[in-house]
């Protein structure tokens, strides 16, 4: 653990101050620019950052640009999650959602653009990242590192396509 990090005794959860977060760029990126901070439920408010950054800027781009982001997000997530979860001695803190503002990503580019198949989307997937059915539960059980925090969060967002992607085909969302 680095010096001057928040650290948990026993069972009392780590609480990592606005100072610390905002101290380094790894730690801005994880706490998802500061909405992690936001209590309760961060990985909730993570979400709609990214569907906020989603309508304001992101659904203009390209395939080749937004897959590229999405897939430049995943890594720089991956990296930025582990350092953080280094730093704060918690391989997966609440606060961390950057997951959940790339996985949020995903879902709005496979889903119809209104806004109430957007709300829906959203809702989905924050079920199933709350949830975590098989394999979401196992993948957070058992990678305690950057990549398990960005990858069960992935799967539930794949959850949340194809449940959107059926409710789609029978006509709910246009």
């Amino acid at each position: 653990m680095k010096p001057g990090a928040p650290t948990a005794t026993g069972t009392h959860p780590v609480h990592p101050t606005p100072a610390w977060v905002f101290a380094r760029p790894e730690r801005i990126l994880a706490f998802g620019f500061g909405s992690g901070l936001i209590t309760p439920a961060p990985g909730t408010w993570g979400t709609l950052l990214g569907w906020a950054l989603w309508a304001a800027f992101l659904q203009r781009l390209g395939t080749i640009p937004l897959v590229i982001l999405l897939i430049a997000s995943f890594g720089v997530g991956c990296l930025a999650a582990q350092r953080c979860g280094q730093d704060l001695g918690v391989a997966d803190h609440g606060g961390i959602n950057w997951d959940e503002i790339v996985a949020i990503w995903l879902v709005l580019w496979w889903v119809p653009g209104g806004f109430w198949a957007q709300g829906a989307a959203v809702v989905l997937f924050r079920f199933f990242d709350i949830a975590k059915p098989p394999p979401v539960g196992w993948l957070d059980t058992h990678y305690k590192n950057g990549f398990g925090v960005m990858v069960d969060d992935l799967v539930a967002a794949l959850y949340a396509i194809l449940v959107m992607a059926v409710l789609t085909y029978f006509g709910v969302f246009p």
